[in-house]
């Protein structure tokens, strides 16, 4: 027997966890680094989801003394025809819009400003994530005040400024939803702000020196240069202010509880409403997984669109 294939058995036949090129394998000992961060993530976010799918297929119900029984599809078809509910659905997608949208363009301003050289810089910045430090409940306490018809701020300035005696912004039909996004912008534009923020300051500046000295202006360096190496965190930020927006409940609940009759229902809110207002766990969860595949479909739409229409490398 040559050496080589003296070399070759012996690498074949070596001891356990010894690739045949005599290097170690290392796949089992990553497995054991990684499962301490695996295990929380499959017990608390993986089991519960497919607990939850699995519930949505039975009957289940809050005070029943008798077993849960298997329905199969019955609650996707009663979900079908369930007019509150798609109402509901309409309802948080006009939120989710009409929050992440202005979001992120006024965001997107107050990072370009706040990457700015200015005096007391620090400061400003501080101030920009102080709504992004206060829990969502402090939040709609905080604008239930501001709201208040009587003795808000929002109604005295108004009629301060000889514009109105105000109105109740909360329990109006037309101005219960406006009002609300208004609170969910306001909420939600720091976390956009600083991860604008921080894409712009890895931008590197030799690119905007370059295309000034081209005669580039302050718009085309935006276009040709700001945006491009931003365009991945915009795209990143947008996507996943969507899906907080769209699973919004405290913010909501506080400030209105889904009222005035129903203008300010958000899915979340119904979903709620059923489980712990009527009992109905297993027609919940229905809800629950229909608003994510729909949720789902949409965000890779448009993340497709997104990527496909990107700057070729």
């Amino acid at each position: 027997m040559t050496l080589a294939s003296a070399t070759v058995r012996s690498g074949r036949h070596g001891p356990p966890g010894n690739r045949t090129d005599g290097r170690p394998d290392r796949g089992a000992g990553t497995w054991f680094l990684v499962l301490p961060a695996l295990i929380p993530i499959l017990v608390l976010s993986v089991g519960p989801l497919l607990y939850g799918i699995a519930l949505a297929f039975t009957d289940a119900q809050s005070g029943r003394t008798r077993s849960t029984q298997w329905t199969g599809t019955l609650n996707f078809q009663d979900l079908l025809h369930d007019g509150l509910f798609w109402e509901s659905f309409r309802i948080g997608l006009v939120w989710a819009v009409g929050v992440t949208v202005p979001q992120f363009v006024l965001a997107l301003g107050l990072a370009l400003l706040l990457n700015e050289n200015l005096r007391m810089r620090w400061l400003a910045r501080a101030l920009a994530i102080i709504p992004w430090a206060m829990p969502e409940v402090v939040v709609g306490i905080m604008w239930r005040l501001v709201y208040n018809p009587d003795a808000g701020i929002l109604n005295e300035t108004i009629r301060d400024l000889g514009l109105g005696d105000g109105r109740d912004w909360l329990t109006g039909l037309a101005t219960a939803l406006p009002a609300v996004i208004l609170v969910g912008v306001w909420s939600g534009m720091p976390q956009t702000t600083v991860a604008l923020l921080a894409g712009l300051q890895n931008t590197p500046h030799e690119l905007h020196e370059a295309a000034a000295l081209d005669g580039a202006g302050a718009w085309r360096r935006f276009r040709t240069v700001t945006w491009p190496a931003i365009r991945p965190v915009a795209l990143s930020i947008t996507a996943l202010n969507f899906i907080w927006n769209f699973n919004s409940f405290a913010l909501v609940y506080v400030l209105t509880n889904g009222g005035p009759g129903g203008r300010t229902r958000l899915p979340m809110l119904f979903a709620y409403e059923e489980a712990f207002r009527y009992g109905q766990f297993g027609y919940a969860a229905a809800m629950g997984c229909v608003m994510v595949a729909v949720i789902s479909v949409i965000l890779a739409v448009y993340l497709a669109g997104r990527l496909g229409g990107g700057d070729e490398r």
